[in-house]
């Protein structure tokens, strides 16, 4: 049996999807993710707010509410031996050269979604700035061009 779930769910499951890749939520990427209309996707935000589980960081920018502690101090350690200590808060693991390489292993997947969030931030970056380079020559060639005329 399938269990259909609220737009309310919809919504907030969109709104922590979408911050879990670190992308801006707006009320026009809720709605190309979920198909819902503006109307019903402005009332559940206003009611995910009013109940705390989601955040107006700015006006039209969403985020889930923080549900995790805050996160520990993490530190690594090389030893001369080859042995690794991983400090985490007041934890601390000693690993052997091969349990630091299979924990590396298991991290990969993490490391390289890390550099593809990074590249994206990049390139939106460089993006905007040569957008903004652009209308600023096309304002600079329209006076010239009016100029001439």
């Amino acid at each position: 049996m399938t269990t259909k779930r609220s737009s309310t769910q919809i919504i907030l499951e969109a709104v922590q999807d979408l911050h879990a890749q670190e992308q801006v939520v707006t009320r026009e990427t809720l709605n190309a993710l979920t198909g819902l209309k503006l109307s019903i996707i402005d009332d559940r935000l206003g009611a995910l707010v009013d109940d705390g589980l989601v955040v107006r960081v700015q006006r039209g920018v969403y985020v889930p509410a923080e549900t995790h502690p805050p996160a520990r101090v993490i530190s690594k350690m090389l030893l001369p031996d080859g042995t690794v200590k991983i400090d985490i808060g007041d934890q601390v693991l000693t690993l052997t050269p091969k349990e630091d390489r299979m924990l590396a292993q298991l991290m990969a997947g993490v490391v390289m979604q890390t550099a593809a969030i990074e590249v994206g931030h990049q390139s939106g970056l460089q993006g905007g700035e040569l957008s903004r380079r652009l209308n600023r020559l096309e304002r600079i060639f329209t006076r010239l061009t009016d100029l001439d005329g």
